[in-house]
């Protein structure tokens, strides 16, 4: 038995190969662009196992798709390939449209020729599953109900645009041809191998660097946060259970402030790892323009997850910070790794120069 996963060396991606491989015999075919936030070095403890086969190439390359799902004849897809980072879609949002909506059609094409080419045993069992983002949903009100799967679509960037045209596209081939699809809407997830452009990283790599601590505009922003791990556990239950057609929304059930989540890699910061002049992280909090169109709230009613298919996350807030934090202390090199120049230009281009 096969899996295809497509952006398996990103953040999310790269952490459910990882936990795939360590609780299943199951071989993963890892397709993935490489781009800035791609990185194999998140995947090197599998490296020389034949459960595990890396391709660099291109959800949008319709050649390489078919080729791929003709050799290894996958039981299911995971389409964890996307451009996520909003900053960037405002900046170059052509990418976004090229990978998120032009690129994801050219996958649903090459699934749908390969999956119905099956047997029908083989059909009913197959699925694609579409990860995707709460942020099509748009903004919410400081007292409004959570986004539930019922919710409105009303993306407000072109990042989150593209996702909701790639949710549609997914949608649509189900009711249209019949495809086996299954989408989840996940909240913002933290954790191990998360590129260092995102407020959590971020904030834990310029602190320890001596370097300001960039929060748009007030900091008030809210967003519910997700482990990234329970994200994975989540995807694997929907897999395993969910039922085609349906969307299932993945949230932690913690709603923060944007600026709450800075005090708090700050105060674990100061625990862990002290400022050698003794000195609180907080001191290095520096307020910048707030970015155009910037969603005020965020929040996901994970009810239907658990009420159908029994999924809760299994950590809080606290639990998954801390492991975070010590993560990143515990993995300078990689952290060194991934700083490129080309990411150190990023930052002075969207922050300003930073001491």
């Amino acid at each position: 038995m096969t899996l295809l996963v497509t952006g398996g060396a990103g953040f999310i991606g790269s952490n459910f190969v990882l936990e795939w491989a360590a609780q299943s015999d199951e071989t993963i075919i890892n397709l993935d662009k490489l781009t800035y936030a791609g990185n194999l070095e998140n995947l090197s403890s599998l490296q020389g196992q034949s459960k595990h086969v890396f391709i660099q190439g291109d959800i949008g390359d319709a050649a390489c798709v078919s080729a791929l799902l003709a050799q290894y004849r996958p039981r299911a897809v995971l389409n964890f390939a996307a451009e996520s980072h909003v900053d960037r879609s405002i900046h170059g949002p052509g990418e976004f449209i090229q990978t998120n909506i032009q690129g994801t059609f050219q996958l649903l094409e090459c699934v749908r020729a390969y999956w119905g080419a099956l047997d029908s045993d083989a059909q009913a069992a197959f699925r694609l599953l579409h990860v995707s983002t709460d942020e099509v949903y748009g903004s919410l009100g400081k007292t409004d109900p959570a986004f539930t799967e019922n919710h409105r679509y009303e993306p407000n960037s072109p990042y989150s645009a593209s996702k909701a045209a790639s949710d549609h596209l997914v949608r649509a081939y189900h009711h249209t041809y019949g495809l086996p699809v299954l989408t989840t809407n996940c909240s913002n997830n933290y954790g191990p191998y998360h590129f260092p452009e995102k407020l959590i990283p971020l904030m834990i790599v310029n602190a320890q660097a001596g370097k300001a601590l960039p929060v748009y505009g007030d900091g008030q922003q809210i967003r519910d946060w997700l482990y990234v791990l329970d994200h994975c556990s989540a995807i694997r239950r929907v897999l395993e259970a969910g039922r085609p057609g349906e969307t299932y929304n993945i949230g932690g059930w913690n709603e923060k402030p944007n600026l709450e989540i800075v005090h708090t890699v700050c105060s674990l910061l100061d625990e862990l790892k002290p400022r050698a002049d003794g000195k609180p992280y907080q001191e290095q909090i520096s307020y910048v323009t707030d970015r155009p169109g910037h969603d005020r709230r965020y929040a996901i009613d994970a009810s239907k997850i658990e009420r159908e298919l029994g999924w809760k996350p299994a950590e809080t807030f606290a639990s998954g910070i801390r492991k975070t934090v010590c993560w990143y202390l515990d993995h300078p090199q990689w952290v060194a790794n991934v700083q490129s120049g080309a990411y150190r230009d990023w930052l002075n281009q969207q922050y300003g120069s930073t001491p």
